[in-house]
Order: C-alpha cells, then structure tokens, then sequence
C-alpha cells in the first residue's frame, strides 16, 4: 500500500461522513497518474502555490491601491488569511483540509490590477462581462503553464468558481471558503481603514460592535466560532442569522464609510482610466502581446478581447502602470550631441 493509499483510508475513518474524500474526487479533466505519496487535493493545493498567478497576488489590490505602509493587505495576504480561516473551520469539522485550503489559496487567481476596480472596468469593455472568480478558473484551466493550464480537480475548480456570495459550492469545504474569504476581507478591511485612520473602531455602528466584537481579535474569534457550532453534524456550512445579519450591517457601514470614501478611493479613477487605455490599446495592437496570447487569437480563433482581459487581469499593479507608461509616456531624449 502506497503512502496515499494510507492517507486516503485514513480520510475515510477519522473525516467527517459529509467531508469531501480525496478517492471519490470526479477527477481532471486530462487524466493523469496518481502520486505515490499525495493524494489528488494535495497535490492540487502544491500546484497553486508553486503557480506564477499565485505570485503575482503579492503585488495586487485588496483595498487600498498600491499602499506605502508595510502593513496594509494585498491581494496575496488576504488570500492567506482567508486559507487560514477556511482551514481553522474545516479542522474543527473534519472536513478535507487539502481541499479547503486548494479552494482558497486559488480563489482570487483571476483578480485583476487594482482590484474591484480593475474589475469593474473589464467587466463593462469585454463582451460578455468579466468576473474574477470565472477568471481563476480560466487561469488554472487555460493559462497557467504557457496555456497548459494546471489540470486541477473538479471540486477545487467548482469551489474557486462559486466562492461569491451569489453562488454556491457543491462541496462543504468550498462552503468553508465562500464564508472564510467573506469573514476575513470584512476584518482586515476594518482593520486597515483604522490603520490608514480613514476610521477609528468607535465609529462602527454600537449595535454592529455588541454583536461582532469591538476588535477585530474578537470578532474574527467570534465569527469563526459561530460557523462551527452552526455548522456541526450538518452538510452545510452557515452562520447563525444574528451573525450573518451583523455581518451584513458591517459592509454595508463599509461601503458607505469606507470602500466609497475619496480618501481612501480618490487614486480609483486614475486606476480605472489606466486600465480603460491599456485595454484599448491591446484590442487595436494585440499583436504586442507576449506570443501566448497572440497564438490564442491567431491559431485558437479566440475573441480578442476576452485575450487582452487574460493579459490585463494577469498584471500587477506594478507591471500594469510599467506598460502604461511604455506605451502613452515620452521616454526622455538621451542622445549625444
């Protein structure tokens, strides 16, 4: 018996009879071999993390555009923190870790530059509209690996896809992380407004506060403890309604405090007409993409804006304001007289 064999037997007597098991996985879509060693959601949750996309997170909005401060959350961060949370339920469930943290770690593949603003921007220029969770597939399907793709399984491709709030995984560890990504941008968001001191902790509605916590300590301890107890000996995971209904207030306070706020989104229409420009350009000279994409458009008959939203999507805020520059900004006359 192989070392996964072990580990997959061991699945079936110690998980929870709702948890998601490794052996009874619908597959990939390419079939492949299977590791002596880890089991398919394993080896999965390695092929996200060792990924270019993955990487790249790490110079992507969560909230505030490209901040100065050590301290505030990129896209990468908040992906570990909601990896974490995912886990810390899933451990308390019985539920398949490898495969609640596979979802996770992938979720945001698909993210744009500049976050929801870039978003929002390549939703309303590509036919067909844009979201980042459709997004992350496309990347672990279609372009990871110079268009290889990752060949990940089933259930983790269903969980990254359905992490949204208006969909639903079908497994209860992509449940885990359609919850855990919720709980863990409202906290760090609160968190970093206090920091960028767009908010102080007393300005949160009192009602909100007596019911989450007064910290952010507190109510991430608070909300993850209730998922548990709500979600103990059932296939579904879920809060209770007075969390959930709190949970609701707090973004919404967020919204109008602080994910509106020209302090804190005042750069946003910059970002949002950067993004526009680079989009256009691209549609009019696809041909100066790198030759993944152009061979996309020119062998595979792809539509051409949905490749260019593959290549901006990919970007990071960095590398979007570096090609921006290259193409619409002057370079200096350096020539010798």
């Amino acid at each position: 018996m192989t070392i996964r064999e072990t580990i997959e037997r061991m699945q079936k007597e110690t998980l929870s009879e709702y948890a998601t098991l490794d052996q009874n996985s619908r597959g990939r879509e390419r079939e492949e071999q299977q590791c002596d060693i880890r089991p398919v959601f394993q080896r999965d949750r390695d092929r996200i993390l060792h990924s270019k996309s993955f990487r790249r997170l790490k110079n992507k909005t969560q909230v505030f555009l490209s901040p100065l401060g050590d301290h505030y959350r990129t896209r990468m961060s908040h992906t570990l923190e909601v990896s974490q949370n995912a886990r810390t339920i899933a451990k308390a469930l019985r539920m398949n870790e490898d495969l609640t943290e596979a979802i996770a770690l992938g979720h945001d593949l698909g993210h744009t530059p500049f976050g929801h603003c870039g978003e929002r921007v390549l939703n309303e220029l590509c036919e067909g509209g844009f979201i980042h969770s459709e997004q992350s597939v496309r990347v672990v399907e279609r372009l990871e690996q110079d268009g290889r793709g990752l060949n990940l399984t089933w259930e983790v491709r269903d969980g990254m896809k359905n992490h949204q709030t208006d969909t639903m995984p079908h497994t209860p560890e992509g449940q885990i992380v359609r919850l855990s990504d919720k709980i863990a941008y409202i906290n760090s968001d609160v968190d970093d407004a206090i920091r960028a001191r767009i908010i102080a902790e007393e300005d949160i509605p009192a009602e909100i506060r007596n019911t989450l916590g007064s910290n952010v300590k507190t109510r991430l301890d608070r909300i993850v403890h209730d998922v548990i107890t709500e979600s103990m000996a059932s296939p579904d995971i879920r809060m209770s309604e007075e969390i959930s209904q709190a949970i609701f207030d707090l973004r919404e306070w967020l919204f109008e405090n602080v994910y509106t706020n020209p302090e804190a989104k005042g750069e946003e229409k910059k970002a949002a007409r950067l993004v526009r420009e680079l989009f256009e350009y691209y549609v009019r000279h696809y041909n100066e993409m790198p030759d993944m994409y152009t061979s996309m458009i020119s062998y595979e008959e792809e539509p051409v804006d949905r490749v260019v939203c593959d290549y901006i999507s990919g970007m990071t805020d960095s590398y979007a304001c570096q090609k921006f520059n290259e193409i619409f900004i002057p370079l200096s006359w350096d020539g010798e007289f």
